[in-house]
């Protein structure tokens, strides 16, 4: 049983467990979602008195909050009592694009050169980690909900306002994965060869390496980073 857990669970056993938790709230007229519990946490203490987006009744999202609390305690019983030792399986074209940018692979659910806490004080580490973090939540209030509440909740209960969120949430990947990413890398490589925080690793991408050693202004620094992205996108296809 415990081996059985401690593995990943096929799409035909996940997506109807996922659909059973959505019928069942539909039943009793709840509905799903994750970021909203930030949202009563925030009335919980008091926020609604000076603050008219937080002044609502609360007490029926409880069950929220006890939702989020489960999946919490769960996932610290899955990393320590059903941990997998094996590496998790990804692409190899996906491994291949993060070693390009610099970014080793280890195995890990996310990479550890990017998500640690020896990372979080450096400059990467703070725009993906804590301004990133500050965006999805700002942004995840502002849609009127997150991924679980627009494309499982919503897109079930027919709603063409969460439809045309999913269709942004695909848009801002593709944007985030193609465009922003890799300039976000790029940036923080000319940090950690400028400042005095060091980064958790040295395994920075020689195209930014070389951009970093032979150009002298932020503009030429720019134009290098488009022609590799450039560069990569045609030599990959």
């Amino acid at each position: 049983m415990i081996e059985l857990l401690s593995q990943p669970w096929a799409w035909y056993i996940s997506g109807p467990c996922i659909a059973f938790v959505m019928f069942a709230l539909l039943w009793f007229g709840g509905e799903f979602g994750a970021s909203s519990s930030m949202r009563t946490l925030c009335a919980m203490g008091g926020a609604g008195k000076k603050v008219a987006f937080f002044d609502f009744a609360w007490r029926k999202q409880i069950w929220n909050l006890v939702f989020i609390l489960g999946a919490i305690i769960g996932g610290y019983i899955a990393n320590t009592f059903l941990y997998n030792p094996e590496n998790i399986q990804i692409s190899a074209a996906t491994i291949r694009d993060l070693e390009h940018l610099g970014i080793p692979f280890d195995g890990e659910l996310v990479p550890t050169a990017l998500f640690s806490w020896q990372n979080l004080f450096t400059y990467k580490g703070f725009i993906i980690i804590v301004l990133g973090g500050y965006l999805i939540g700002f942004g995840a209030r502002w849609a009127g909900g997150c991924t679980s509440g627009h494309a499982i909740s919503g897109l079930s209960n027919l709603q063409v306002g969460s439809l045309i969120a999913v269709i942004g949430f695909f848009i801002g990947g593709l944007l985030m994965t193609h465009l922003f990413f890799p300039f976000i890398i790029f940036v923080s490589s000319l940090a950690y060869g400028r400042c005095f925080i060091p980064f958790g690793t040295t395994n920075i991408s020689p195209a930014f390496n070389s951009a970093v050693s032979s150009s002298n202004s932020i503009t030429t620094l720019l134009k290098s980073s488009i022609l590799v992205k450039i560069s990569s996108l045609f030599l990959s296809s």
